[in-house]
């Protein structure tokens, strides 16, 4: 397991993404999902090498992904993946329109389970159709998906489901027995299921995360999952996402694509994620060890400073969702968050009318960081 240093944020600063360059620099971004730890060394080499040989013309097809992701797949998962079904373009919200593309008639409804990732509300009116919310369950033992609100939705005629697995912004990894229950509904009413798995990698018990495509025939015979290495390994700008189908059915889907879905794959983006899924895993555990001890210390910190402040650790990624209602800071505490603390949050609302009055909060930080939003945070109630 690789050890993990993180630069201090004088030099963070000088990186030119989204997540340095939205605010002034008094300001500590804890709001994209993009991580402060240096890149995985494997996956640099990878890159640097094609770089080196002049190697940045247009890719000749997935080459030494779907290998690599196959091998990944079944070390960490215990995933039969077939290379050959491996297939790449540009992200994964490009993967799943072009997926969407291909199962939906104009006007057709596609289920989304909010609160979720923002692009979910937009992603399926890209792709001709409609948005049709079945916002997921809550109670004391945590969220779930609504089983019976997705057969209502799958009776009255939605031919799609964006299934966010591992959700997106709750760090939820679904049960393998819901997913096998989704499957078999997706198979009654012959709808199509596109599990989102991006954040798989990022699983910190991984024998607990269940690949859709894994759970049954059904599912294979019904879902395309869309995947990166770009939140694993913090290599989101550099533009390769997979599609994977495994029955005759679900190939086609792929197969009718057009040519230049493929073609938008960036050659350092397919050599990177190669390098991430065959070399990368050493250093995976050490990030996943570093993100493991943040939440636990986000926990610590928020029931110390900011007691009313509600936080579930997630049992994937490197998101919170804090519902901050309690600290009475309305209805988008990010706002004030940012005004008042100069902590900048993504606004609960942005993953749907649930999240009012929450944020999500990124700790894919070193822990001082991490620290000094809280304090900012506490100092700044009323």
């Amino acid at each position: 397991m690789t050890e993990l240093a993180v630069d201090p944020l004088d030099v963070l600063r000088l990186r030119t993404s989204a997540k340095w360059r939205t605010y002034p620099g008094d300001v500590l971004p804890m709001f994209v999902a993009e991580m402060d730890y240096p890149l995985a060394p494997p996956v640099a080499r990878a890159m640097i090498e094609r770089i080196e040989a002049s190697d940045v013309g247009y890719v000749s097809g997935p080459g030494p992904v779907g290998p690599a992701f196959a091998g990944f797949a079944q070390r960490r998962w215990n995933w039969e993946v077939d290379p050959e079904d491996v297939r790449t373009t540009t992200d994964v919200s490009v993967a799943i329109v072009e997926t969407l593309r291909q199962v939906l008639e104009p006007g057709d409804e596609v289920i989304i389970t909010p609160p979720v990732y923002p692009p979910f509300f937009d992603l399926p009116l890209e792709a001709g159709g409609k948005v049709r919310e079945v916002p997921l369950l809550q109670d004391d033992a945590g969220w779930s998906l609504d089983l019976d609100g997705l057969e209502t939705a799958f009776s009255g005629g939605a031919r799609a489901l964006l299934l966010c697995n591992p959700h997106n912004p709750l760090g939820l990894v679904h049960p393998k027995e819901t997913l096998d229950a989704v499957a078999r509904l997706a198979a009654k009413y012959g709808a199509t299921v596109v599990s989102d798995e991006i954040h798989a990698p990022l699983v910190y018990s991984p024998e607990t995360f269940t690949p859709f495509l894994s759970v049954s025939e059904e599912a294979r015979t019904h879902g395309v999952c869309v995947t990166a290495a770009s939140k694993g390994w913090n290599i989101a700008g550099s533009k390769c996402a997979l599609m994977i189908a495994s029955t005759p059915e679900t190939r086609l889907l792929l197969d009718e694509m057009p040519e230049e879905v493929g073609f938008r794959t960036s050659i350092l983006g397919l050599h990177g994620t190669a390098a991430a899924y065959a070399d990368g895993e050493e250093w995976l555990d050490g990030v996943l060890a570093v993100l493991a001890s943040n939440r636990e210390l986000l926990r610590e910190l928020l029931a110390a400073e900011l007691p009313g402040v509600g936080y579930r650790m997630p049992d994937a990624s490197y998101l919170a969702w804090l519902d901050m209602r309690a600290l009475g800071w309305g209805t988008d505490p990010g706002e004030y968050a940012l005004e008042k603390a100069r902590v900048a949050l993504e606004p609960g609302l942005k993953f749907g009318t649930a999240g009012a009055g929450h944020v999500r909060l990124n700790f894919g930080c070193a822990p001082e960081v991490l620290e000094e939003a809280i304090h900012r945070l506490s100092a700044a109630r009323s």
